[in-house]
């Protein structure tokens, strides 16, 4: 690992931050909506929906979304990719929909979760929230909510971690040859 950037304490602060800037911009929390991106982004939307009922009092509806299928790199991530379930248990019509994800690198998740979305219905406006933005943009997007804004150079590696997950949570930054070497 080259250096710790979040500890448990910072991304729960980081989270905490992220509900009250959505509340502040969508003026409280009625017809408001949490989906998180597999896999990282079911847990921390997850977090930011009991954050939300903690401050306002309202249930969000919560969903997950798989974007396997939507990926514009799929022949080269597997020739069985693993699919999962998208689960987005309400009527998406009339609602704002946060998006949310771990971290936000090239913007191609985004694509494809917007896609996915889609699919699904029509949101009245979908927004974006993140707990990293590590920069490297390949795609016009940009996420309304950051917990931390993190520049890296493509050589790095941004692994989240979260209780859910991986039984710790917090924020590592590695070298992206340390990662393949340990995978090896």
């Amino acid at each position: 690992m080259k250096a710790s950037i979040l500890s448990a304490d910072e991304m729960r602060r980081a989270l905490t931050r992220i509900a009250h800037e959505i509340l502040e911009r969508n003026k409280g929390a009625e017809n408001l909506a949490l989906i998180g991106i597999h896999t990282r982004g079911i847990p921390i939307a997850a977090r930011l929906a009991a954050k939300l009922q903690e401050l306002e009092g309202v249930d969000v509806p919560l969903g997950r979304l798989d974007i396997t299928l939507y990926r514009d790199d799929l022949s080269e991530i597997a020739k069985q990719p693993i699919i999962r379930e998208t689960e987005v248990p309400f009527d998406l019509d009339r609602r704002r929909v946060v998006l949310v994800d771990d971290v936000l690198y090239t913007g191609r998740t985004v694509r494809a979760a917007l896609d996915a979305l889609i699919d699904l219905g029509r949101p009245e406006g979908i927004q974006l929230a993140v707990l990293v933005d590590r920069g490297h943009r390949e795609l016009p997007i940009r996420a309304d909510y950051v917990g931390k804004n993190l520049p890296t150079a493509k050589s790095e590696v941004v692994k989240v971690k979260l209780q859910e997950t991986d039984g710790t949570d917090g924020v590592e930054l590695w070298d992206l040859e340390e990662v393949q070497a340990a995978q090896q």
